[in-house]
């Protein structure tokens, strides 16, 4: 099965031309299928594109069949594009990519930079939030955007979470008929109107140095909107973080959130994490909501178990509230190898989860209080918190 990248009906090389030459079917877009329009190719015109499992389905079917199958795509499908799916279901020996430039490296060509330092980020499949969080921890940032997420809803996020000065040029529609190159500042982005068919590269000015995001977490919990103290405390919430060993990417579920705390700091530690905080209680979510403001946390208002049943498997999840029965339930979705951390008050709870994921600690926490007016201090006490931790 062949896989060929166009920018505006142009192929790249002779091996590309010859897959869609001999093709007898060619899968794409309406889009693509137009721009291939008077290139005089015999293979039958399919359009299928966005539903990934009938397009492999398809692919899968007719090559088994004899056919000599192309999939058209966008640039270099190896980049953030079809050649994902397609070897996840066929394998990589089934395919014969055929890639043009990437929309990345034509929006660099465009404006005249080298892009070897940069750092790539998509609002497809991603909150765009997430690409927002790249954008302000590194200098030299391409943002791939998306109808759902277009140029100026980028800039308005990046704008949310601190993004301060950026050169800024909005690639749109690269290598068609089209093609336009505007170049603006972040309000500028914030405040217009464009293609959401584009890249976006934004620059410190200078080509500066993005200020380091500080590692910092167990953070006060006077930094988050809660309710009468109903909060993940510092020290922990720093112990909770550091048993959940936080992967790159992927999934983490924060269920029986309260404030929110452990999945805001998660969210703003890892940024190509997925997180998702369950609460139940609606003056709750209202809170989490405020505290993930700048973030790509997702609210999920409800009770778990039931709330959970919409959302992606976890790889972490860490539960501060529910009974046995809620942590038996993130048990159940949680993936192979994952981490699940829970937090108990009682004992006889927290004996029954270590049972299901083998490791148990008590944190006892004094903080110091002033006493008398000559500045000495005393110890006061928090309620001991049980930790539970482990992979089932």
């Amino acid at each position: 099965m062949s896989v060929v990248g166009l920018h505006g009906g142009v192929w790249y090389g002779s091996a590309a031309e010859a897959a869609l030459r001999h093709a007898d079917l060619l899968v794409g877009s309406a889009r693509q299928h137009d721009d291939l329009g008077d290139a005089g190719l015999a293979g039958e015109p399919v359009e299928l594109w966005g539903r990934i499992d009938e397009l492999v389905e398809l692919c899968s079917a007719r090559a088994a069949a004899g056919a000599r199958v192309c999939v058209l795509a966008s640039g270099d499908p190896g980049f953030f594009g079809i050649v994902r799916a397609l070897a996840a279901r066929l394998g990589p020996d089934a395919l014969d990519v055929h890639p043009a430039p990437s929309s990345v490296a034509l929006a660099f060509a465009r404006v005249g930079i080298p892009w070897d330092d940069a750092v790539v980020a998509t609002c497809h499949g991603r909150p765009v939030a997430w690409a927002a969080e790249i954008v302000v921890r590194h200098p030299k940032v391409a943002v791939l955007v998306s109808p759902d997420s277009p140029p100026e809803t980028l800039g308005r996020a990046v704008v949310d979470v601190g993004g301060r000065e950026r050169d800024v040029w909005v690639c749109s529609r690269l290598g068609e008929a089209g093609e336009a190159v505007t170049r603006t500042n972040l309000p500028g982005l914030s405040a217009g109107t464009f293609d959401p068919l584009s890249v976006v590269v934004l620059i410190m000015p200078g080509g500066g140095v993005a200020p380091a995001a500080a590692t910092a977490w167990g953070r006060d919990q006077a930094e988050f909107a809660h309710r009468a103290g109903l909060i993940t405390k510092a020290e922990v919430r720093a112990v909770a973080l550091g048993k959940l060993s936080l992967p790159g990417s992927g999934v983490l579920w924060d269920v029986g959130a309260g404030s929110g705390s452990v999945a805001v700091e998660v969210a703003r530690l890892v940024p190509g994490l997925g997180v998702f905080a369950v609460e139940r209680q609606p003056e709750a979510c209202a809170q989490i909501r405020a505290n993930a403001r700048g973030t790509s946390v997702t609210v999920i208002e409800g009770n778990a178990p039931p709330a959970l049943a919409g959302l992606p498997d976890p790889d972490r999840a860490f539960v501060g509230g529910g009974g046995i029965d809620v942590l038996d339930a993130v048990l159940e979705r949680l993936r192979p190898g994952g981490v699940a951390v829970a937090t108990y008050a009682v004992l006889a709870s927290a004996i029954a989860a270590a049972e299901r994921l083998g490791s148990l600690v008590q944190l006892q926490v004094s903080r110091g209080a002033p006493i008398g007016v000559d500045g000495r201090l005393r110890l006061l006490a928090e309620n001991p918190v049980f930790m539970v931790w482990g992979s089932p």
